[in-house]
């Protein structure tokens, strides 16, 4: 089977945008040893809310004429897109760092939404990764990203309106303890990819991949959410934050003080989250630091040199001594139900590289062993089409002991989805 590297078109690199960085995220934090029995779940930090992530406080204020934007002509009276009055708030979501979120409901067609209200301050303007989420969604049109649906402008809050989705991956897993059925986390990982490449052939970078961030519908739907962190690969090549993926996320190559990375950053979050739904159990939940980090990593992975990774030692933070010696092992020896699964083990190793240019792009991953059972259809389908368009694409009902089933059945199961909470 044909495969390529990040160092395919995945990653050419486009000039786009140069609006500066942001400095840090949040970190999640546990104690766990990957050579531990998956006994011990490790918890998760959840998203504040199940639409769209990352949020402060709000407060709603006069509209801004030079911003509105309306739907078709109506009468006078009638609801209008990109009004605060157009959409009724059924419930607080959650709060994050710069904005609240609500449940609710637009007046103009009836549908559920998720308002997440930026509070604008005189003195600091418009939050830069306000900006950047809401430039960066108005061009990504697609089933396995979140749509973004109005954007409303007043003088004291910026409010983007998103579809609703009900929950996300990092809920989902909880609900659903020990490693998800084989089919579904097959099926799920074919919409990241999916969404994944649609987005990096725009050269745009998601930047935060983590369970939290993956929204989940009640049909099993995955979309790709919060882009506050997305960045546009510019050239020439400018410096970039390595202050950006949640620590459990982060790539070695950034923990090291890498900021000349492209869309193999992306690519290591995917192969943290596949091993995630497949084991039930975070791949490398750093409990201290970076430096702990790095050495759950390297346990699993083997601590790296020049031979297996060119220029590390340039790197700002690599200090040989100060890491132990460590030799690669199977990926299967850290978690074991890779190996009930036909050709995980070897696509999780491919995400999983730490040389960054070794790991496998997104299109690429597309079209690995480990999807061949699927219709043949989903590589057919446009940007817009769900997979579960297909007939005989469907989620199978999840159970504690699912993934010691035998992997070779394919999605053509029962229509049963118990992600709902």
């Amino acid at each position: 089977m044909s495969t390529r590297s990040c160092q395919g078109s995945d990653s050419v690199i486009k000039p786009l945008d140069t609006i500066p960085e942001d400095r840090k995220v949040q970190r999640t934090q546990s104690g766990f040893d990957p050579f531990e029995k998956p006994a011990g779940q490790v918890k998760r930090v959840h998203s504040e809310n199940n639409a769209c992530i990352n949020a402060k406080s709000s407060s709603s204020g006069k509209e801004s004429p030079k911003l509105r934007r309306h739907s078709s002509p109506s009468s006078p009276t009638s609801p209008k897109f990109g009004k605060t009055d157009s959409y009724e708030k059924l419930e607080k979501l959650g709060e994050g760092s710069y904005a609240t979120v609500y449940k609710g409901k637009s007046k103009v067609n009836g549908k559920l939404v998720a308002l997440k209200v930026i509070r604008l301050q005189e003195e600091e303007g418009t939050p830069f990764t306000a900006i950047r989420e809401a430039s960066l969604l108005k061009g990504l049109k697609h089933a396995n990203i979140v749509l973004l649906h109005d954007i409303i402008h007043t003088k004291e809050t910026l409010t983007l309106v998103f579809e609703y989705v009900h929950t996300d991956l990092c809920q989902y897993m909880d609900k659903h303890p020990g490693g998800l059925h084989p089919d579904n986390v097959r099926l799920f990982l074919f919409q990241l990819l999916r969404g994944l490449s649609y987005t990096h052939q725009r050269y745009i970078l998601h930047r935060d991949l983590k369970p939290q961030n993956l929204l989940i519908s009640d049909t099993g739907e995955l979309k790709l959410a919060d882009f506050g962190l997305a960045r546009a690969k510019s050239v020439p090549s400018h410096t970039y934050s390595n202050e950006v993926v949640t620590l459990w996320y982060r790539p070695p190559d950034v923990l090291l003080g890498s900021t000349d990375y492209s869309t193999c950053l992306d690519m290591w979050g995917v192969g943290c989250i596949f091993v995630e739904m497949i084991q039930g159990v975070a791949a490398f939940p750093g409990m201290k630091d970076i430096q702990d980090q790095l050495e759950r990593i390297f346990l699993v992975l083997g601590t790296p040199s020049e031979e297996t990774w060119p220029g590390v030692h340039s790197l700002p933070h690599f200090k040989p001594d100060r890491f132990t010696v460590y030799s690669p092992k199977k990926l299967r020896q850290a978690w074991n139900k890779l190996g009930y699964v036909d050709h995980a083990e070897e696509l999780a190793s491919r995400f999983l590289q730490c040389f960054p240019k070794n790991r496998l792009s997104a299109q690429a991953a597309l079209h690995h062993e480990y999807f061949s059972h699927l219709p043949p259809r989903l590589w057919e389908l446009p940007d817009m089409s769900s997979i579960f368009t297909v007939p005989t694409v469907k989620l199978q009902s999840e159970s504690g002991d699912s993934i010691q089933v035998c992997s070779k059945t394919n999605s053509h199961g029962k229509a049963t989805s118990n992600s709902k909470h």
